[in-house]
C-alpha cells in the first residue's frame, strides 16, 4: 500500500517539498500495518536502507543489556524518524522498536531519498535539524542519569511529554496524550518499580497518576520548576 501525497505533505520531514518532488517520492512510499505489541525491528537485525516514520499509533524504542536487562530508550509519536542508521551504512539495529499501539509506519528507499534530495537540497537541511534535535535530547538524557536525582528525571520525562506529544484540557489539568504507566517510567529514567511509585505519591500536589499510565498535570509551574532543578518536593 502506497502513502497518498496529502499524507507525506503532513509530515514535518517534507515540509519543503513542493508538489512535483512529493509527487516524484509517492511512487516509491511503503504503508505497513502493525498490532499492537507486534515487533518491528528487532535489536542486532539486518536494518533495510530505507527511510522509517511512524504516522499513526504509537511505538516503543529498548535496548538489552549484557545481563539481559530491557531499558526502555523512549517513545515514538506520530510524525517521528526511526532507524536512521540505516540511512548511513549501519547494517544492524541497534535497538528494538515495538508497537505500543496499532500503528501504520511508512518506509521510502534510501535510492529515493538520495535522488529526492538532488532536486530538493532543502530536504537535506530538514534531516540535519530533525538529528540534532535527537542529538540534543540523547544529551540531555544521559546527562539526567549522570547528575540529576531521580525525581527530577522523574518530572523531566513528564514535562518533555507533555510538550513533544501533547495534551488535552480535563477539568483538573492536562492530560498528557500519551500513557506512561510505572514500568515504562522506571525504566526510562534507571529506577526500580518501587521507587518509581513512590515518587509518583510524593508529586500527588503536582501530577496525577491514574491506573494504566494515564497523568493529568496539575500545577504545570510546579513541575517545571523541579524539572529544571530549582525547586525540592519538600
Amino acid at each position: 500500500m502506497k502513502a497518498t501525497l496529502d499524507q507525506l505533505a503532513q509530515l514535518h520531514l517534507f515540509s519543503t517539498l513542493g508538489p512535483e518532488a512529493c509527487a516524484f517520492l509517492q511512487p516509491h512510499t511503503h504503508l505497513q500495518h502493525y498490532k499492537r505489541k507486534e515487533i518491528i525491528l528487532t535489536e542486532g537485525d539486518p536494518l533495510p536502507e530505507k527511510l522509517h516514520i511512524l504516522l499513526s499509533g504509537a511505538l516503543q524504542v529498548q535496548k538489552n543489556t549484557a545481563a539481559g536487562k530491557e531499558t526502555i530508550l523512549r517513545s515514538i509519536q506520530p510524525g517521528e524518524l526511526f532507524a536512521a542508521p540505516a540511512l548511513f551504512g549501519d547494517t544492524h539495529s541497534p535497538t528494538t522498536i515495538s508497537a505500543m499501539e496499532d500503528c501504520q509506519v511508512l518506509t521510502i528507499p534510501k535510492s529515493a531519498l538520495l535522488d529526492t534530495i538532488q532536486q530538493t537540497p532543502e530536504l537535506a537541511i530538514q534531516f540535519l535539524v530533525i538529528f540534532n534535535q535527537r542529538l540534543q535530547q540523547l544529551h540531555n538524557m544521559i546527562h539526567g542519569l549522570v547528575s540529576e536525582r531521580a525525581v527530577v528525571r522523574l518530572a523531566q520525562l513528564i514535562h518533555y511529554s507533555a510538550l513533544q506529544q501533547g495534551t488535552a484540557s480535563t477539568p483538573t489539568g492536562q492530560q498528557l496524550r500519551t500513557k506512561l504507566p510505572y514500568h515504562q517510567i522506571a525504566r526510562t529514567i534507571g529506577i526500580a518499580y518501587e521507587e518509581c511509585s513512590r515518587l509518583m505519591k510524593d508529586l500527588n500536589a503536582i501530577v496525577k497518576y491514574s491506573r494504566g499510565g494515564k497523568i493529568i498535570i496539575l500545577d504545570w509551574e510546579a513541575l517545571g520548576a523541579i524539572a529544571s532543578g530549582e525547586s525540592k518536593l519538600n
